[in-house]
């Protein structure tokens, strides 16, 4: 029974990037064994244990075999006669199919060091294509190492583009698309995400709407360009987060989209980054109009926003308006943001106890916001 430290914590470490998970792959041992020492089961698919205390993942060391469509087409094979490499060779990608041993000796089984020092995102085996979700995987990573110039093998590419036009690529739960796609949109180059899909022609097949909203790719070959989604760039520079980052991605898809809600709905996307979308779908125009300083504009934007009681995803908003639209930015969306502040002074329960209540209450509120955004813009 001998233990490897895997995967991700192996490859970040040789990139100089912070470990963000420890895997580990047992070889030699049974579930019985596991349990016995106090290792917990993660998972009902597959052999996977939770250590007792430091809770990191430990497998047994597996094959797989492919017996049926789809992702979850496998077999799983994890007696103690699999070894270190049959477990390697089934992996994605090069650069996380290499390991360590207890004395921090590297196993380089597949050339992935030297795949990370050329930045290259290759595929093990032919047996790449057997699982959809890989493709995903490839796009995450392009998202996450693109701006060392990681890019795609011309081979795995090749491979990608068969995968995109399987059936298998349509059975994937749009759950585990959109547990890849979140995780890309926290990266550094979360476009890139979406330009690989839309190269291999998988992007056609997950999210058609964002297809056609994309420009004409530039080809495999060439470097990736921002250009294709320059708001999502922007937002990127702007140091927008996930949810921001997700509206202004799917923005001009959503608009393409008969059913814009139902857009969000079948991503699966959480009810915070749907209704960003939605909101700048609503209130895009109106942010326009608004942030040329107009009293009235301005507090019809807040109102309908209602700023003053979700002030954080008011800001939100702003800060995807900004990408979306940055000549609207600037000094003129500033106006925006002081009228919101001068709105949030003017409290209902301060009117209150000044006698106010009913609808009487509501037309003071009112005119005092209102008057508060006009000394606002005076002060400017």
């Amino acid at each position: 029974m001998k233990s490897y430290l895997v995967g991700g914590a192996v490859r970040d470490r040789l990139l100089g990037l912070p470990i963000r998970d420890r895997d580990w792959v047992v070889v030699g041992a049974t579930e019985a064994q596991m349990l016995e020492l106090g290792f917990r089961r993660a998972a009902q698919e597959f052999p996977v244990y939770l250590h007792p205390q430091t809770g990191e993942q430990y497998a047994l060391a597996r094959r797989e075999i492919k017996t049926g469509p789809g992702y979850k087409g496998f077999s799983v094979d994890a007696g103690t006669h699999v070894t270190l490499e049959e477990d390697l060779v089934r992996r994605d990608l090069t650069i996380n199919a290499l390991a360590e041993d207890d004395s921090g000796q590297l196993i380089d089984l597949f050339d992935g060091r030297g795949d990370l020092d050329n930045g290259i995102l290759r595929h093990i085996s032919p047996a790449f294509t057997e699982d959809p979700v890989r493709l995903l995987r490839v796009a995450r990573f392009a998202a996450r190492l693109g701006r060392w110039g990681f890019r795609v093998a011309h081979g795995t590419h090749g491979l990608m583009k068969r995968m995109a036009s399987s059936p298998d690529l349509k059975a994937l739960k749009p759950e585990r698309v959109w547990r890849e796609m979140k995780q890309a949109l926290a990266e550094d180059q979360p476009w890139r995400f979406y330009q690989v899909l839309h190269r291999c022609g998988a992007l056609a097949q997950l999210i058609p709407e964002l297809e056609h909203a994309m420009a004409s790719s530039t080809g495999h070959g060439e470097k990736g360009q921002a250009e294709e989604m320059p708001a999502l760039t922007r937002a990127v520079r702007l140091g927008a987060d996930p949810k921001v980052r997700f509206a202004v991605a799917m923005y001009a898809a959503a608009r393409l989209s008969p059913d814009a809600k139902g857009l969000s709905l079948r991503l699966r996307a959480e009810r915070e980054f749907s209704e960003l979308l939605e909101m700048l779908l609503r209130l895009g125009d109106d942010y326009r109009l608004a942030v040329r300083g107009k009293t009235e504009q301005l507090f019809r934007l807040i109102e309908a926003a209602r700023a003053p009681k979700q002030p954080e995803r008011f800001r939100d908003f702003l800060a995807a308006c900004s990408a979306l639209w940055p000549a609207a930015a600037g000094e003129d969306a500033e106006n925006i943001r002081q009228a919101l502040t001068a709105v949030e002074k003017v409290r209902a329960d301060s009117l209150q106890a000044e006698g106010f209540q009913g609808l009487e209450l509501g037309r003071e509120l009112r005119r005092r916001r209102l008057s508060a955004i006009r000394q606002s813009l005076a002060n400017r």
